[in-house]
């Protein structure tokens, strides 16, 4: 069936269309989120900056009081976390190792082996899996406590009594989630490194555990190391300021609390996976 050419009169209402200006309320809308996104973020970097400063003066302030609460914190933050993330090795392990060794040696490249698991696992599933894993569980809770506690009136009073917020509330997370997330990650890669290398043992792939070590070994450079720890201490310092900020950046009624956490959980998730996409830039200049 053939297609009628379009008339001038269609053609004109079109260009009218394209060249008509947008409505005032969609302008008016993106200019608004434009404006509250720039606010919000002005006011996270001077969160970030206040927090950093009171982390390295006050450190040792009142240590016998704020070092047990970073002791709390990783172990709320990484011990806790340690049977769901065995879970997670576990299956990332047979689902991703596993089956790409199985893979490879079908078609005779086992000996990518090695590159192909450092670059999947340790350079981006393990930090990321791990980060998303702190985020739900302790970062949810995170920005429910504080929040209510500044509902009713709770960091108002550590404030009268002269306690610093940032440092008693905010600090030992901060430090606790960037400690927790490295550990959590470094426990996740070797986990899935070993559950993988299993499940191609029972897949009966023709790979000795000294030539699967070997391939890992010469795949990873120092880079790898350093990278890796910097790149998941970010993560628990992104995750803890940005959930931490959103409990305490204002005063909140107890039906602002739930706002605020999918605030905070949609803003850490979009920064962990900007701060992942500058990292892999790096990665391509090794």
């Amino acid at each position: 069936m053939e297609s009628r050419p379009s008339s001038p009169r269609n053609l004109a209402s079109l260009q009218t269309l394209l060249e008509s200006p947008l409505p005032r309320s969609y302008t008016n809308f993106v200019g608004n989120w434009l404006l509250r996104w720039c606010e919000t973020s002005r006011r996270l970097v001077a969160f970030s900056l206040i927090t950093s400063g009171v982390v390295v003066t006050r450190f040792n302030s009142a240590a016998a009081v704020v070092h047990p609460l970073i002791v709390a914190q990783i172990a709320r933050a990484g011990v806790r976390l340690m049977p769901m993330i065995s879970f997670l090795a576990l299956i990332m392990g047979f689902v991703v190792i596993g089956q790409t060794v199985a893979l490879l040696s079908r078609v005779g490249a086992q000996n990518y082996a090695g590159k192909i698991m450092v670059t999947v696992v340790v350079r981006e599933l393990g930090p990321l899996v791990t980060a998303l894993v702190v985020l739900m569980r302790t970062g949810t809770a995170t920005v429910i406590e504080l929040g209510t506690a500044r509902a009713l009136g709770e960091v108002e009073a550590l404030e009268a009594r002269g306690i610093d917020p940032v440092h008693y509330l905010v600090m030992p997370r901060v430090l606790g989630m960037a400690i927790s997330v490295f550990a959590l990650t470094v426990y996740l890669i070797l986990g899935a490194i070993f559950s993988g290398y299993a499940f191609a043992f029972l897949q009966e792939v023709p790979l000795l555990p000294g030539e699967y070590f070997s391939q890992l070994a010469a795949a990873l450079v120092w880079q790898d190391f350093a990278l890796l720890a910097l790149k998941s201490c970010s993560f628990g310092i992104i995750i803890a300021m940005v959930t931490c900020f959103q409990g305490l950046a204002r005063p909140l009624e107890l039906a602002e609390v739930s706002v605020v956490t999918g605030r905070a959980l949609v803003a850490s998730l979009v920064l962990c996976v900007a701060l992942d996409a500058l990292f892999l830039l790096v990665y391509l200049l090794i």
